[in-house]
């Protein structure tokens, strides 16, 4: 295991990038100012900067919630398990705090949600996709035919991030749009001397 540095090539960054490199032995020598790579690199984890491709979280998405999807965009690189586990937490918070249902296992909370119809179809069906997914995050399971632990793997973590953007979408960001969009509307609606819509 060793550790690799670079300066980043962006001229206005300019800034150190560090690297935790698995699989790697390192030889150095201060005479001769060198350091040496002796064996193959397994894996390599970036470790500073840290950030995330997807894209930023909406500002009308609480606190709270957005400190969990970040998070497990951060940790995806390097553990998409971590990442699954913490979509999965996301998720039993939405549900919780703002579908109201109530609390008790994920898959009974989704089921109120289900049942209350106040979700799009798309959205009915990826919510138990998302549990299933952290459940193989949170408690390992295992392969009938091969005993091996069954991993999360990263495309299943991102698709758990698209279903978390789709719900806060859903939930904050487009109720968020209509009301300003009507607000808008009502102005002119009283402006003409109209009733205002509800």
């Amino acid at each position: 295991m060793g550790i690799e540095q670079y300066l980043c090539p962006n001229p206005d960054c300019k800034k150190m990038i560090f690297y935790l490199v698995w699989g790697v032995s390192w030889s150095s020598s201060r005479l001769r100012g060198m350091t040496g790579m002796t064996t193959d690199v397994k894996k390599r984890f970036l470790v500073y900067p840290k950030g995330s491709n997807r894209p930023p979280v909406p500002p009308q998405v609480p606190q709270n919630f957005a400190e969990d999807y970040m998070e497990a965009c951060v940790v995806l690189p390097d553990s998409s398990k971590a990442s699954a586990a913490l979509s999965r937490r996301c998720l039993q918070s939405i549900l919780r705090d703002v579908a109201n249902v109530t609390p008790g296992n994920l898959a009974n909370e989704i089921q109120q949600v289900i049942g209350s119809k106040t979700l799009p179809t798309h959205l009915v069906k990826a919510l138990d996709m998302v549990r299933e997914i952290g459940n193989f995050a949170a408690h390992p399971t295992k392969s009938e035919k091969t005993g091996e632990i069954i991993p999360v793997e990263p495309q299943e973590a991102e698709w758990n991030l698209d279903v978390l953007e789709s719900l806060f979408g859903f939930y904050f960001v487009q109720p968020e749009i209509l009301k300003s969009k009507k607000d808008t509307l009502n102005k002119k609606l009283k402006e003409a001397g109209k009733k205002e819509m509800k």
